[in-house]
């Protein structure tokens, strides 16, 4: 017998059409709109495994997110600072391939 979720997701109206929104944003990065899609089938009452089959990732990452928005709401779907040290160079810095040569 599947597990039951202790994290049920019921949305307000103004939240699902914000999560609407991300979800079907074009220029969005793929795990901000997978993330909220989990939100939504959530929300739709879809258990992790239905929703982690769906996507065909581990049924943990669906029960993480889901935990996360439960406890946070949209703002929990975002990345939090991680440890350890900081990058020294930014990103542009990384992807250029150009310098000198050597």
């Amino acid at each position: 017998m599947p597990r039951k979720s202790p994290y049920p997701i019921e949305l307000t109206d103004a939240e699902k059409t914000k999560l609407e929104q991300m979800a079907h944003k074009y220029t969005a990065p793929y795990f901000s709109v997978l993330r909220t899609r989990i939100v939504l089938l959530a929300a739709e009452g879809l258990d992790n495994n239905k929703i982690a089959t769906k996507f065909d990732i581990p049924r943990q990452i669906v029960s993480k997110w889901r935990k996360r928005f439960f406890e946070e709401r949209i703002p929990g779907l975002n990345d939090q600072p991680r440890s350890g040290r900081p990058a020294r160079f930014s990103p542009q810095d990384r992807s250029g391939g150009k310098g000198t040569g050597m």
